[in-house]
């Protein structure tokens, strides 16, 4: 499981990567999770599960879900969850995006 963070630096999301490679550890799930600032994401599109953005770059939905174009899910963090670096309700959250769409 391939999941791709994406924020307006890549620096703010590293903690919620660590949190969630914690997670994913911890409930025996495989998972590749990075983050990149918005302005790499193109490049990385066709290669994750999910793309998921930081409440920061929400306003950027659209035009990330046509870099997508179909091929990778594209959600925005829950506020909270990412106010609170919940790596475990994210890592959930873009497990149930992946089963969803595949």
């Amino acid at each position: 499981m391939k999941i791709l963070l994406v924020c307006n630096l890549g620096m703010s999301t590293s903690m919620l990567v660590q949190r969630m490679e914690q997670a994913a550890k911890a409930d025996g799930i495989e998972a590749e999770i990075m983050a990149v600032p918005f302005t790499e994401a193109e490049e990385h599109v066709a290669e994750w599960d999910v793309i998921l953005l930081g409440p920061q770059v929400r306003h950027q939905l659209k035009a990330m879900e046509q870099k997508a174009a179909g091929k990778t899910p594209v959600a925005v963090i829950d506020m909270r969850d990412y106010g609170m670096m919940n790596g475990e309700k994210v890592l959930q959250s873009a497990i149930k995006i992946i089963e969803e769409n595949k």
